[in-house]
């Protein structure tokens, strides 16, 4: 099976749609959806993968034989003590593909590159007070290629870079204390762009928040929810949109931009607060550079001890009501199965924060809506630059690149 990558764009739903085929892109479409049956479900012998695909035995024998030959496929031992035949059980192969993620982030930029189980097999990272574009375009190249390079001959195996960062990364800039010069220059690159000229793989982009909502959909929550709204609290709050188990895009690609969700109402000539000024880690930092803390302790456990967990419980509170708010309006409008949040803290901290949120939507009136469910995110702060990673490896190898299509009982 020859891989291809698309990028996926707010178009790609009505381009990508499974529809008539001949033979040849047939066949492709079944051995994708081998592949992801196996990857849902794990190591599977052949009479299960035919009754979960509902394709024949003998189908299921050329097709595992095809991925095997491409070594996509690995056989692992056989299983006895069954009744009937030993089974074989097949599996993905480890090294049958790659894929890059680069996250880049207004306070940090990470890569990771994940192998065809989507397991990570290399990580880097850059912290930063902000973005330079003039350093960071080149330190994307240089450690991209450097990751590449470390696969040796693996790295024919690359099927792709899945690129995610904020729709604006310019965006907000006076809450940064950046001046407008700064914020145009990023508004001004294309960053997709800019990535394909350093590398001969395809380029994918997608805005940070869907590319972490699309790492929950595929490894986490979105296994057992169909549709969900997905919060994820970084240096600037963001989010994603799940609906019958599609990623949707929107019309400009900017669904879920919850960041910029009004938090009141309007009031004379004052515009409201949005969400990004109440329930950012920006906010955390900057209430402990105000008592003379490290802003950075908002990103792990110091966050919960002294003498930085009186700052961070009220921090909590506040934003445990602009989340509150955020759910109720999202419920209104989607009637959704969950809302998800996620965020680049500390997994003690986003427990407190879902408590506190559950705790605010308690003094909501719901009548007329189901009220939501709140849980938290599986997959915590690698979530942008997985999401990025498993682009590629979906457009390449998944049923259809426009539903991530989940083959089960």
């Amino acid at each position: 099976m020859t891989p291809r990558s698309t990028a996926l764009t707010a178009d790609s739903p009505k381009l990508l749609r499974p529809r008539g085929s001949n033979h040849v892109g047939m066949r492709a479409f079944n051995e994708r959806v081998v592949l992801q049956a196996i990857r849902l479900n794990g190591s599977l012998p052949k009479a299960d993968l035919a009754r979960l695909t509902r394709l024949t035995a003998q189908t299921i024998g050329l097709i595992t034989t095809r991925l095997e030959e491409d070594e996509l496929l690995i056989r692992h031992d056989r299983v006895r003590g069954r009744i009937g035949q030993p089974s074989v059980p097949m599996a993905l192969n480890p090294d049958g593909a790659f894929s890059m993620g680069i996250k880049i982030g207004r306070r940090s930029a990470e890569w990771l590159l994940v192998d065809f189980t989507g397991r990570v097999r290399q990580r880097q990272t850059l912290d930063y007070a902000f973005p330079d574009a003039n350093t960071l375009l080149p330190a994307i190249g240089q450690r991209m290629n450097a990751m590449r390079d470390e696969l040796g001959a693996l790295s024919a195996r690359l099927v792709g870079v899945g690129v995610a960062a904020p729709f604006l990364m310019g965006g907000w800039h006076k809450m940064l204390g950046l001046s407008e010069t700064q914020s145009d220059q990023w508004n001004q690159i294309d960053l997709g762009a800019q990535v394909q000229a350093m590398t001969d793989a395809p380029v994918s982009f997608a805005k940070d928040t869907a590319a972490a909502c699309v790492a929950e959909l595929v490894t986490g929550r979105g296994r057992d929810l169909k549709s969900f709204l997905y919060l994820f609290v970084d240096t600037f709050v963001g989010g994603g949109l799940v609906l019958n188990s599609h990623l949707h895009f929107g019309l400009h690609g900017n669904a879920g931009a919850v960041a910029s969700l009004p938090t009141s109402m309007t009031q004379g000539a004052t515009p409201p607060e949005q969400l990004i000024s109440q329930a950012s880690l920006w906010e955390l930092e900057q209430r402990f550079i105000a008592q003379g803390l490290d802003p950075t302790a908002a990103y792990d456990e110091r966050a919960l001890s002294a003498p930085f967990e009186l700052e961070t419980s009220a921090w909590v509170a506040h934003a445990a009501n602009a989340l509150a708010h955020c759910v109720v309006t999202g419920t209104a409008f989607l009637d959704i199965d969950a809302v998800v949040i996620d965020g680049s803290f500390c997994r003690p901290l986003l427990s407190r924060v879902i408590e506190h949120t559950n705790e605010a939507l308690q003094r909501y009136n719901w009548e007329g809506l189901w009220p939501a469910t709140v849980i938290a995110g599986n997959v915590g702060p690698d979530a942008g630059a997985l999401g990025g990673a498993l682009l590629p490896l979906h457009a390449n190898f998944a049923p259809d690149q426009d539903l991530f299509l989940k083959v089960g009982a």
